[in-house]
């Protein structure tokens, strides 16, 4: 990683409004917004804020009993996507259709149902439509289906819940080495990929000159390389990985995920009360364990996704500055 993250006590810079203006400020001078230092005073409270009610949502999860966690984590995570959306929309919300989740799910079965198996279903209008636009530069994702145990496979530190009960290795880890970033040579058989094809996919996906990258009995060689945060990072065992399946998940960002399993867990803790206390309660089949295990890293991942966002704002501001 390019800096050190420790939990809430990387945030608290930002509860420093001067801090806070001077970081809007220079956001808003990247995006080439007008009257920038008149909006990131406006600005300085609402996002300490937004960021002050996602810390409290948060805390507050960590210690509430685990029928109510999915509904303080989801909107813990909301709060503090909203600071991150402020930071790139100074009007924001200027509209109400922004307000809304942006998100649904089709109506529960009483017999039969399992959460693995479930889907959510993007909407044109919202919070994770606009978070998509503004944060990631990703437009008409309207329609758009996913199941959760997709979602959860693209979470690395998942892949310890898919190999004990389902057998399934989810990701391939990246070693940091004295010489450069590590790839075993296996990638390219799950990817079906040539050496030539796989040295395209890593050159557009990392900016890595192709030349640069180099091929073992064992491993794919490529420099050290400040874009590797475009890869998906596991924060237990501190290694970035590679999807070990293709799929067209893999281009969506992890906060994705968390999102749309904490919208659909929220909604299912809110309106299948019946359902929810027989998983917890009764633990009949694979989904109490998968559920159990993604609430419990989900409340220090989300936080840490978000952090990654606000920091890279930082750094490319900087940059700016000194070009």
């Amino acid at each position: 990683m390019r800096y050190s993250y420790d939990n809430w006590q990387s945030y608290l810079p930002f509860f420093s409004t001067e801090t806070t203006k001077t970081y809007l400020e220079k956001s808003y001078q990247k995006e080439g917004i007008e009257q920038a230092s008149q909006k990131s005073f406006e600005n300085t409270y609402p996002f300490i804020y937004y960021i002050e009610h996602g810390k409290v949502y948060y805390e507050q999860a960590a210690t509430a009993p685990l029928i109510i966690k999915p509904i303080l984590y989801f909107y813990g995570l909301v709060h503090l996507i909203k600071a991150c959306i402020l930071t790139i929309d100074p009007l924001y919300p200027d509209t109400t259709s922004v307000l809304a989740h942006g998100v649904s799910t089709r109506k529960k079965k009483k017999q039969q149902y399992l959460f693995l198996k479930d889907e959510v279903k993007l909407q044109k209008s919202g919070l994770f439509p606009y978070m998509a636009e503004k944060m990631f530069h990703m437009k008409h994702l309207e329609g758009d289906k996913f199941y959760m145990v997709d979602l959860l496979r693209q979470i690395p530190e998942m892949e310890i819940m898919f190999q004990s009960i389902q057998k399934e290795q989810t990701f391939i880890d990246i070693k940091k080495e004295e010489d450069g970033y590590h790839v075993p040579i296996t990638i390219l058989n799950h990817y079906h990929m040539t050496e030539s094809r796989f040295s395209t996919f890593l050159s557009e996906k990392l900016q890595v000159d192709e030349a640069d990258i180099h091929y073992t009995k064992k491993h794919i060689k490529f420099p050290h390389n400040k874009e590797i945060n475009r890869l998906k990072y596991n924060i237990v065992n501190k290694n970035y990985s590679l999807p070990i399946e293709r799929s067209p998940l893999n281009d969506y960002p992890e906060l994705f995920s968390h999102y749309l399993l904490l919208y659909n867990l929220s909604m299912i803790a809110r309106y299948e009360t019946e359902w929810w206390n027989e998983c917890i309660k009764l633990m009949t089949n694979n989904d109490y364990p998968f559920i159990h295990q993604f609430l419990d890293l989900t409340e220090r991942k989300s936080p840490f996704l978000i952090y990654e966002f606000l920091h890279s704002r930082k750094v490319h501001c900087q940059g700016n500055k000194k070009g």
